[in-house]
């Protein structure tokens, strides 16, 4: 700076530095000028309080004044050039609707230019997306959801909600949320209530900027999904599959976003962030419980003929008799450990409304189908002579593998069908049936030890691991090859890593646990998968809109 000022001409004393000439004018002035001259959405409102008090009409500039027609439905439209990510949307919102404090309907995220553009950023506004195939509509096993045929809007019926939260699941954008206080999941409606009499909804009627309104669409009835023009953000994701931000193709969601062109390689401003997800604790126990019991009971069930341990009131107790009861007390916990998944478990009798769409629905009729089987198998043998007795054996001793097999199937769709990068079906399918057929392999041990069978479980349990490895080499991976499974490895090596490492040296021990003593290695072999199971919900990538940095807040 003083170089600066000595290189200034000097200005004699007792002189007045000379004005500036009133005929210059720099870039700066005519910048300022431009800027006197705008007037912001806020100046337009302001404006518009001071001149007319009454300000409905105001608003309804912003909503449709008439209801869809055919061929149409409701939607949010948002301009990204006047969001400036005030989050009022999302106070309103909370606040016209009673919402609790951990609660929040419309969330405020931002997306960047990645590492092509990396100066660019936008902040985006979200909430239901009020979609052509709502996922959350065909996941629910009870009917909880319905799509309004004359607005499309796609409400949620809380009376009718069991809480399973498998609608989070399912939904890509992250819109449905638990309520603990209630057992039950909310979300978005649009403020139908207030549409249909005409007035805007709260997030609509808050924005300072006007940069959320209602528009009337068109519905693509095709069952691929044809962005609009107009969706910046949708498309971006579409060309994009690897921004982290969501596939619009998997439910064909309705918002439009304006405005602002996306740069094309445009990410979530929370993509590299490594948090791990909900655990899921009573599904991480009964998938883990269920798939031992299966396993358990299918290689009990053929081994009528095993060792006789001891005797009960001259009932000689076999070595297949006590692998069948250890077999149904652990499917059975399973499906104990599976209601406590619920926020109202009271309700689930009703899981037949959902049998067309909903994998949940599925899951539940098929493990209702397996149950009695384990029961059976454990409680023959202690029974008196019956008619039949001897068939009702043999039918149940040779349905235990395939009808369980069944059951294990649809929870692998269930994790398949929400179209998370990590839970598709060959990953899903070879930790389900790995967990299921590891466990046969130790049952078979045990009923009929060998070293060949020791092997044989060695080699089920190493090869069950063999992707799981295959997914961690893949953390060393650059920034621009990013992936959900970067992601995933990222975090299991990251903030889940003493869950890793449980996981290996216990299974490790499982193995060598059975080369001695095939029983002792029964608790080994549960611990590892339930750190399996863990690391099956916690790593992996969950879709959703941009933003909202904090671990998801789901049941």
């Amino acid at each position: 700076m003083s170089a600066i000022l000595q290189r200034l001409p000097a200005i004699p004393s007792g002189k007045k530095p000379p004005a500036p000439s009133p005929e210059v004018r720099t870039l700066i002035d005519d910048l300022l000028a431009e800027q006197k001259s705008l007037q912001t959405p806020v100046a337009r409102y302001s404006e518009f309080h001071d001149r007319e008090p009454d300000l409905a009409p105001h608003y309804r500039t912003l909503i449709p004044l008439s209801k869809p027609g055919a061929g149409e439905q409701y939607a949010f439209e948002v301009s990204l050039d006047r969001c400036t990510g005030c989050k009022a949307c999302v106070s309103a919102c909370h606040s016209l609707n009673g919402l609790d404090d951990d609660e929040a309907w419309r969330d405020v995220g931002a997306i960047h230019g990645g590492t092509e553009t990396p100066g660019w950023q936008q902040t985006i506004t979200t909430a239901c997306h009020h979609c052509e195939d709502p996922g959350c509509l065909n996941g629910c096993p009870v009917g909880a959801y319905e799509k309004e045929p004359d607005t499309g809007i796609v409400r949620h019926l809380d009376d009718q909600c069991i809480g399973c939260s498998y609608c989070i699941l399912k939904c890509p954008f992250d819109v449905p949320k638990y309520s603990k206080k209630r057992g039950i999941v909310r979300k978005c409606d649009m403020c139908h209530q207030r549409l249909a009499e005409g007035e805007a909804p709260a997030c609509v009627q808050a924005c300072p900027t006007e940069a959320i309104r209602i528009v009337k669409v068109t519905v693509n009835k095709s069952s691929v999904a044809v962005p609009q023009p107009a969706d910046r953000l949708f498309h971006s994701a579409l060309h994009h599959p690897d921004s982290a931000l969501p596939d619009p193709r998997i439910t064909r969601p309705t918002t439009r976003y304006v405005g602002r062109e996306i740069p094309a390689g445009a990410v979530a401003a929370d993509r590299e962030s490594l948090v791990p997800q909900h655990a899921h604790w009573p599904l991480v126990f009964m998938l883990m419980l269920t798939q031992a019991g299966i396993g358990l009971c299918a290689a009990a069930a053929p081994s009528a003929a095993s060792e006789t341990l001891f005797s009960i009131a001259g009932i000689g107790i076999t070595t297949a008799t006590m692998l069948s009861v250890l077999g149904a007390a652990l499917f059975n916990l399973g499906m104990v450990a599976a209601t406590l998944h619920l926020g109202q478990p009271l309700k689930a009798w009703r899981f037949f409304l959902g049998l067309r769409t909903s994998w949940l629905s599925r899951e539940i009729l098929a493990f209702s189908l397996f149950a009695p089987i384990p029961l059976i198998l454990a409680a023959l043998p202690f029974l008196p002579e019956f008619p039949f007795k001897e068939q009702v054996s043999l039918l149940t001793r040779y349905s235990a593998l395939p009808v369980g097999l069944a059951a294990v199937f649809t929870s692998v769709m269930i994790y398949h069908d929400t179209h998370r990068a990590s839970w598709r079906f060959p990953l899903s399918a070879w930790r389900f049936f790995g967990s299921v057929f590891s466990f046969a392999a130790l049952g078979h041990l045990i009923v009929h030890p060998s070293p060949g069978g020791a092997l044989f479980f060695a080699a089920v349990v190493v090869a069950k691991m063999i992707p799981e490895v295959r997914l961690l080499a893949k953390a060393d991976a650059a920034d621009e090859d990013w992936t959900a499974d970067v992601h995933s490895a990222r975090v299991q090596l990251g903030p889940l890593r003493r869950s890793l490492n449980g996981r290996f040296l216990l299974a490790f021990a499982a193995i060598g646990a059975a080369m001695a003593y095939p029983w002792a290695a029964v608790p080994l072999l549960l611990l590892a998968e339930l750190f399996e199971r863990q690391l099956f919900f916690q790593s992996v990538y969950a879709p959703k809109m941009p933003g909202n940095f904090g671990p998801g807040r789901h049941h």
